[in-house]
Order: structure tokens, then C-alpha cells, then sequence
């Protein structure tokens, strides 16, 4: 009875780390293919150049597939060593979301502080440049949010771009523009998403630490009956 049950944990573990494999795939192919095919400026927030969607995307892409390639090659195999270096890496990752969630709810004031200057440089930088390229995060933000500049239109002196307009601004009309700032619609959305973030950590760290017991588990099992490979 026991044998079966820690027979069916094992493939348990593989099947899902297997799934957990093709998904990081998926998230780094994807990340490749944002970073070809859509040239990204770091206009938006000067400090945070380098953290875009795609470099996110290529980053997160290659933990999931490297952890759960170790517990997937760990279990089958029954290797000990590979099942420890997944619980550890876990284990650290584990950490890592916990401090990072602490340390935002601790210093969220301080963050918000700090993205309001940041974001108040990146538009300075884009009124500076006239090009549409440089302008391009300006412009998707502003449209998605429904918004213009970091606090109104007068943030962008007498040169507001067209993602800020009501009507049509080419035109003879006198051109409307959006009345709320981008930094308070951020703001806004993240406290109306805020719920489903947490409830994502939470799950995400549920699952982390049934990998943990699972793999904990397995090894403990070939340790007692001299299995697998030695540490």
C-alpha cells in the first residue's frame, strides 16, 4: 500500500513538473519572440530600463523550466541529489516572495514615491524627443489607462501627444484632452487588482510548498530503502 502511494507521488511530481516545464517554455519563447519583434524604448521608467516585459518574461521563463526540469528528472530518475536541489531551490524561491511582498507592504509609501519621480523623468526625457518610437510606452500606457502624463496634460507643456486626445487634435476643433493623470489610474488599478495579486502569491506559494513536501517526501522514502543515488 505504501509502495503504491509513494509510486503514484513520484509520477505525480512528474507529470507536474513536466506541465510546469512546458510552461516556463511557453513563457520564455514568448519572451523571445516579444524581444525580435517589438523594439521596446525605456522612456516610461529610466531607472527600471532594463526590467521590460520581454527581459521579465525570458527571467521567469528560465526558473520555472530549470526548477521544474530537476523535479521532473529528480523523481523519475529517483536521485536524490536532484530532488534536494529542487527542494532548496524552491525552498530559496520561497523566501524571496515573501520578502518581496513584506518589504512592498512595508515601504509601499516610499514605492510610490519613488515610481512618481521615476516616472516624472522618463516624461521629461520623451517631451524632449519628438520622435513616435521614443514615445511609443508613453503612448500604449495612455491609451490603456485612459490617461495623460503623470498628474494632467499640463505635464507635457505645449507639446501633448496625440495618445492624450479626446477628438480629434489634427483638426480644426480645439483639442480635448484627458483629465486624469496616468499616475493615479496606476495607482487606482493596482488597488482594484490588489485582491487578485494576493490570492495569486498565496496560490503560487501553496504550490511551492506542496513541491517541497512531495520532494521531501520522495527523498526521505529512497534514503530509507537505500535507493537512488547517494548524496
Amino acid at each position: 500500500m505504501t509502495h503504491g502511494c509513494l509510486k503514484c507521488l513520484k509520477y505525480t511530481m512528474c507529470v507536474a513538473n513536466f506541465l510546469c516545464f512546458m510552461c516556463g517554455v511557453a513563457v520564455l519563447g514568448f519572451g523571445v519572440f516579444m524581444m525580435v519583434n517589438f523594439k521596446v524604448t525605456h522612456s516610461l521608467t529610466p531607472t527600471l530600463a532594463n526590467l521590460n516585459l520581454a527581459n521579465m518574461l525570458l527571467i521567469s521563463g528560465i526558473i520555472i523550466s530549470c526548477v521544474s526540469f530537476l523535479g521532473f528528472l529528480g523523481a523519475l530518475k529517483e536521485n536524490r541529489c536532484l530532488l534536494m536541489t529542487f527542494f532548496l531551490m524552491l525552498f530559496f524561491l520561497l523566501v524571496v516572495e515573501l520578502t518581496a511582498a513584506c518589504l512592498l507592504l512595508l515601504y509601499e509609501h516610499d514605492i510610490a514615491d519613488w515610481v512618481e519621480s521615476d516616472l516624472n523623468k522618463g516624461l521629461k526625457e520623451a517631451k524632449g524627443n519628438h520622435t513616435d518610437v521614443f514615445r511609443s510606452e508613453w503612448d500604449l500606457v495612455q491609451k490603456t489607462f485612459d490617461c495623460c502624463g503623470v498628474h494632467n496634460a499640463s505635464d507635457w507643456g505645449d507639446n501633448v501627444p496625440v495618445s492624450c486626445c479626446l477628438n480629434d487634435c489634427t483638426g480644426s476643433q480645439i483639442p480635448k484632452y484627458r483629465s486624469t493623470g496616468c499616475l493615479d489610474k496606476m495607482r487606482s488599478w493596482f488597488e482594484e487588482n490588489f485582491l487578485n495579486t494576493g490570492i495569486s502569491i498565496i496560490v503560487l506559494c501553496i504550490i511551492e510548498v506542496l513541491g517541497m513536501c512531495f520532494a521531501m517526501t520522495l527523498f526521505c522514502h529512497i534514503s530509507r530503502s537505500g535507493l537512488g543515488y547517494k548524496l
